[in-house]
């Protein structure tokens, strides 16, 4: 099963395609600008030195979000045009959330489990997991401070690219396990499309949209 997996969403433009699960190409660069134009030329050269053709796909993965309003743009249009182009291959969403709680072994896990994903403004985009993964919040972008209270008292476990930058300040949290990640791994993002194209539970891709984007008027 070939699964090509691409994330525009935050700080890099990283792209993976797998056969069976296993890595055959891939690609990260950092950077804050420019994911979209990066995004097609890089997927044509890799699907290139594999000998794949875009028909050969089984399955094309992208991240929902959240993340800058372009990237996740960027993102959701490339796929979408993909699964116009190519109708007999699968295609699903998977949120940044979703695939952060995904890379937790078992060993990992707490009874709470927090992915905290960098918003470069004060506040944070989070949402909380159980040991079995199964969501207990909904997607929000909350302050330091009303992170700090919905955990307090609870043994926990973090995890996210904005985890460093939320602990750089005392938390007195109970933390069972710190994962400080300087983006989505693609990997994982990759795993959990072929773990939904196994179940047959494909989740068209959606833009997730915390809050409204930054825009100003000209003077």
């Amino acid at each position: 099963m070939l699964n090509l997996a691409f994330d525009t969403t935050a700080g890099s433009c990283s792209i993976l395609l797998t056969e069976d699960g296993k890595t055959i190409g891939k690609v990260v660069e950092k950077m804050d600008f420019g994911q979209a134009e990066a995004l097609f030329p890089a997927t044509e050269k890799m699907m290139k030195d594999n000998n794949k053709k875009p028909t050969d796909l089984d399955l094309i993965t992208v991240c929902t979000g959240p993340g800058s309003f372009t990237g996740v743009r960027s993102s959701l249009a490339a796929a979408r045009t993909l699964g116009l182009a190519l109708p007999a291959t699968g295609l699903t969403g998977v949120s940044a959330f979703e695939a952060y709680v995904h890379d937790l072994t078992a060993e990992e896990l707490a009874f709470y489990n927090a992915v905290i994903i960098e918003t470069k403004r004060e506040d944070f985009y989070f949402q909380c997991f159980d040991a079995q993964k199964n969501k207990m919040s909904e997607p929000e972008a909350l302050g330091y401070e009303a992170i700090i209270d919905r955990l307090r008292h609870k043994k926990v476990t973090l995890i996210g690219d904005g985890v460093q930058r939320f602990l750089s300040r005392p938390s007195g949290l109970s933390l069972h396990v710190i994962r400080m990640e300087d983006c989505l791994p693609i990997e994982t993002l990759a795993a959990c499309g072929n773990e939904k194209f196994r179940l047959k539970k494909l989740d068209y891709p959606k833009p997730l949209y915390l809050r409204a984007p930054d825009v100003c008027l000209k003077k």
